[in-house]
């Protein structure tokens, strides 16, 4: 039997797989499947709030069959393999659908061999994170419920969505133990894989800054090699060694890594840690032209985040049909965000390019210093402009 043939096929149906198929419709693409396994659609920037006590679940999901595009061709599948000399895709339920151009945003997943124990640690109430929808809600009972001992926070700089909003726990919590009058009955350890808090200079200046407030110990070049469930202790890899650390609450901003079947079917470089290998200007395939990737299975040298979505999506949309045609391409700067919460009422941004330069969406006012305006439209409006205008492909 033949397979099915689409003129574009996106897998992934998050963020980017909906915002794109919507917006490829707009555009006039006739034909647009969507390749998407899961029956639950999740806004997961919101996860970090859920994470420190200010949203539950039912805020963040809807069922997927609301948010895919009216026209779109739905596979609720998962994809096993892809040939791209064939233009075909294999699907787990044995199915195989043939594509013109194939746009892969599958997201990342946890890498839980990366950390040795951490699986163990997060079947306990004593460590969770807020990465993985099921344990988001067991992150704030963790972390509101200690009156003393200590919490330690520590965020991967290894293909984590976003890694900085794993700072909103951190911030939130201590704000929390603050008004609750248990801040100086609990240290606060945050160690940090990379050299920064977040992507931009001031940006980390001010974070710093909050930390202090708080009494956070901050430790920079630290690493989470290996997690001792049982003892509660920390293996760590520092700039100046090995070393240890317990703790009575674990917070994690875990690694990740891409689908396994991006690297199995060749669309990967040695390089890469088997992230599909695309031009990072036009999110086009090194080696396979009508293949594209975005969002953070593509390697596009910036921190991976919702709000770089908005410039990527255009980007693809617009090059698909560009290179068909043979027009000129579109390019992406890098461009990347990441909202971090100071309190539970305040909130700032850090936005920049793929080279960290400052690139703030409006001159005025300074989205770089903590405001509680930032926080009510992260926290209220930001999902509102999701539902209703980026999942419907209204971005630009």
């Amino acid at each position: 039997m033949n397979a099915p043939r689409h003129r574009v096929v996106v897998v992934g149906g998050g963020n980017a797989g909906i915002s794109l198929a919507a917006k490829l419709l707009r555009g006039g693409c006739p034909d647009v499947a969507l390749v998407e396994p899961s029956h639950v659609h999740h806004y997961r920037p919101m996860l970090s709030y859920v994470a420190g006590g200010a949203a539950t679940l039912d805020d963040l999901r809807r069922p997927q069959v609301e948010v895919v595009p009216d026209g779109v061709h739905w596979y609720p599948d998962r994809v096993t393999a892809v040939d791209p000399q064939a233009s075909v895709v294999h699907l787990a339920g044995g199915e195989q659908i043939a594509y013109g151009d194939l746009v892969l945003c599958p997201g990342s997943q946890v890498d839980w061999d990366a950390v040795p124990g951490m699986r163990e640690a997060f079947a306990t109430p004593h460590a969770s994170t807020s990465y993985l929808p099921e344990h988001a809600p067991a992150t704030w009972q963790m972390l509101s419920t200690l009156t003393s001992g200590r919490a330690v926070f520590a965020i991967s700089d290894r293909h984590v969505p976003c890694s900085p909003v794993g700072l909103k726990p951190l911030f939130m919590a201590a704000d929390h133990w603050r008004q609750a009058g248990l801040l100086d009955a609990i240290t606060i350890d945050l160690l940090v894989e990379g050299s920064r808090l977040v992507g931009t200079a001031r940006a980390d200046r001010e974070l710093r800054a909050v930390a202090d407030d708080y009494g956070v110990r901050v430790r920079t070049g630290t690493a989470v090699e290996r997690i001792d469930a049982d003892a509660r202790t920390l293996h760590l890899r520092t700039s100046d060694g090995a070393d240890t650390l317990p703790y009575d609450a674990l917070y994690v901003a875990p690694p990740h890594r891409a689908p396994e079947w991006v690297a199995a079917s060749g669309l990967a470089t040695d390089d890469s840690d088997g992230f599909v290998a695309v031009d990072p200007q036009t999110l086009q395939h090194r080696t396979y032209p009508r293949v594209w990737a975005l969002g953070d299975v593509a390697t596009v040298d910036t921190s991976p985040s919702g709000g770089a979505l908005r410039k990527q999506v255009p980007v693809v949309a617009h090059n698909i049909p560009a290179a068909l045609l043979g027009m000129t391409l579109r390019e992406y700067d890098g461009y990347t965000i990441a909202p971090v919460t100071t309190s539970r009422s305040e909130l700032l941004l850090a936005e920049h390019d793929r080279h960290g330069h400052e690139e703030p969406t409006v001159p005025f006012p300074d989205l770089a210093r903590a405001r509680r305006s930032l926080y009510l439209f992260d926290r209220h409006g930001e999902i509102q402009v999701y539902w209703h205008r980026l999942l419907r492909g209204k971005v630009s």
